[in-house]
């Protein structure tokens, strides 16, 4: 039976913890509501550009551009850059658990050619980078201060492995962010673009575009814009997803501190109560004996 000692050093390093993991929640809370004003003003652009860019590689030649060139059944086997976007810190639940288990199931189903690796975050640069997998570039620490000229560093070396023809395509694994409750694992492709299956479906899609001053000039300028935006929007989904994580993890763990604290508690009041009576008897057997 541990001593009533033994278990006040617990109950204080219990309480220690309740305090840390309260205020790891409350700067989750924090930062999750800046986190989810920033994904709610990015989401419905992101969206309405991958939208306005699908439509417009169904209607014109692959060949117009690189970054709509698709592989060919004849062309030679390249691997596929996948860029793993996790967090830089843990104490988030299964949030990046779940984002290194969906690249290592893209990675088995790849087949026979390999895959090259973009790794954002310490936990997944950690965790593939000790397992001997190629990988082209890293980014870790961004988190704390997110900003666009990260997604454009991202987008230019998965940009320039493309057009370089060392990689057939270019997906993306990352948290999205649906609700504080929930989050979801997304694997998008970035690059080749794209395309509509049935672009009819939208009137809008369907039409015929006119470009001015030149399609090559167009395509220049947006397309790259593109890919830099679809990185950033990822990064802001996944930013949004860690804190939310966070917060339920924290609150989880103070409500199991603090349920440890009134078990421990209990617990002491009853060996506190059995010392007591042991010592009674023990008195009041000497005063028999006397």
């Amino acid at each position: 039976m541990p001593s009533l000692l033994d278990l006040r050093r617990r109950i204080r390093a219990v309480k220690s913890t309740q305090q840390i993991t309260k205020a790891m929640k409350a700067v989750a809370a924090s930062r999750l509501r800046k986190a989810q004003d920033q994904i709610l003003g990015a989401r419905p652009f992101a969206n309405q550009m991958q939208r306005v860019l699908s439509g417009l590689a169904s209607h014109v030649d692959t060949s117009s551009h690189p970054l709509l060139r698709e592989q060919t059944a004849d062309a030679p086997k390249r691997p596929t850059l996948l860029v793993v976007v996790t967090a830089d810190k843990g104490l988030c639940g299964s949030f990046n658990t779940n984002i290194i288990k969906q690249a290592g199931e893209v990675i088995t189903e790849s087949g026979g050619h390999d895959v090259s690796l973009g790794l954002v975050g310490r936990k997944g640069r950690d965790f593939f980078g000790k397992r001997g997998f190629d990988v082209r570039f890293e980014l870790v620490n961004i988190f704390n201060q997110l900003k666009y000229s990260h997604a454009q560093a991202i987008a230019r070396a998965a940009i320039e492995a493309f057009t370089g023809s060392e990689v057939d395509s270019v997906q993306l694994v990352y948290n999205e962010f649906k609700s504080v409750l929930q989050q979801r694992v997304v694997v998008d492709q970035v690059l080749p673009i794209a395309r509509l299956d049935t672009p009819s479906v939208d009137v809008e899609l369907s039409a015929d575009y006119l470009y001015e001053p030149d399609p090559a000039v167009i395509f220049d300028t947006l397309i790259p814009r593109h890919v830099e935006i679809q990185f950033y929007h990822a990064l802001l989904e996944s930013a949004a997803a860690e804190h939310a994580a966070r917060l339920m993890s924290m609150d989880s763990a103070t409500r199991n501190a603090t349920e440890m604290i009134e078990d421990l508690t209990l617990y002491m009041n009853k060996v506190r109560q059995a010392t007591i009576t042991r010592e009674i008897i023990e008195v009041v057997s000497g005063a028999g004996t006397l």
